[in-house]
């Protein structure tokens, strides 16, 4: 637990899920109750703003992954990697502790600006190593029949697509083993609120 500028403690939230979980509607809730979010997602988006490792990028992957402005084709790079696992790593270990590094910088600038809760949001928050940098772990779980739903409808995808993509990430009983807080997001909105609720109350009291 880190102090803020005021010298008050200020408490890091993990917030974790694996996909069709609901993770990002717990993230809303916090939002909407006054806790601020790190997205792991929307830091990603912008990591290629950095021009060193923009050119890192391309000269690892080629030029076929440039448009003639200069900027990354992203659609391009992704036909790359997501059909090649050791292209994936290497763009992964180019990308991820870029990613670390503005959320942690993030998070020292909701430190300095005297805020007592903050909430890291991020799908591979246990994976990529950021359980020292966090206080509290909330894990976000559903029930897999449900969880399977909502990805086909999310990404009108098939149901053996839907499986082989919950199959590719660490599995919820693991990521249970390093939870704090456990959301149980299986039931209606109104339920997940009350869950919500009930653990910013206690993280408020600490």
């Amino acid at each position: 637990m880190v102090r803020n500028k005021v010298g008050e403690k200020m408490l890091v939230l993990g917030l974790t899920g694996n996909i069709g979980c609901g993770k990002s509607s717990v993230s809303t809730i916090f939002m909407n109750h006054g806790i601020e979010i790190v997205d792991a997602d929307i830091v990603a988006r912008h990591i290629f703003e950095d021009l060193d490792l923009l050119n890192k990028v391309f000269s690892t992957f080629g030029e076929t992954i440039k448009n003639e402005d200069g900027s990354l084709n992203r659609k391009a790079l992704g036909n790359i990697v997501f059909n090649d696992d050791e292209k994936l790593i290497a763009l992964n270990n180019l990308t991820h502790p870029k990613i670390k590094e503005n959320i942690l910088k993030k998070v020292e600038e909701y430190k300095t600006q005297g805020k007592k809760i903050v909430a890291i949001d991020a799908a591979l928050l246990i994976e990529d190593n950021y359980l020292p940098y966090i206080d509290k772990l909330i894990l976000v779980t559903c029930k897999k029949d449900i969880q399977i739903k909502r990805i086909i409808a999310r990404d009108n995808c098939t149901e053996k697509e839907a499986i082989s993509r919950i199959n590719s990430q660490m599995s919820q009983e693991d990521k249970a083993k390093f939870a704090d807080y456990i959301i149980d997001n299986s039931g209606s909105f109104e339920n997940l609120e009350q869950q919500v609720l009930e653990i910013i109350s206690v993280l408020q009291g600490e």
